[in-house]
């Protein structure tokens, strides 16, 4: 008595679910990003006040933080404001530090 088995027809279909997997990752990715919010002279220079107040007086900061599209918080104390390479250095913890763009801030909340 033979086996009738269908070999590899059996199991094909399988084979197309990782790339079904990435493309419905890669769909919903998409879907998640949003442009860059335009921020103005005045909401920059208010920034500017706050990153300045917590550098003075040693305060902790959330830093709200524009890539790719996506948002994404930032907590530390700041440690020193570049005005060369317009970049923010964030203490997140001791020893690590986190380099921020000043064009990618979209947000700043002193935090006591």
């Amino acid at each position: 008595m033979a086996i009738r088995d269908r070999g590899k027809m059996k199991w094909q279909p399988a084979s197309f679910l990782p790339l079904a997997f990435e493309m419905t990752s890669a769909m919903f990715r998409d879907q998640a990003r949003t442009a860059k919010p335009i921020i103005d002279e005045h909401q920059t220079e208010e920034f500017d006040l706050r990153i300045a107040y917590a550098t003075e007086y040693n305060h902790a900061v959330k830093v709200t933080v524009w890539e790719d599209g996506f948002t994404h918080d930032i907590t530390g104390r700041v440690h020193y404001v570049d005005p060369i390479t317009h970049e923010l250095r964030i203490v997140l913890k001791s020893g690590e530090f986190e380099r921020v763009a000043f064009d990618d801030v979209i947000g700043v909340k002193v935090l006591n």
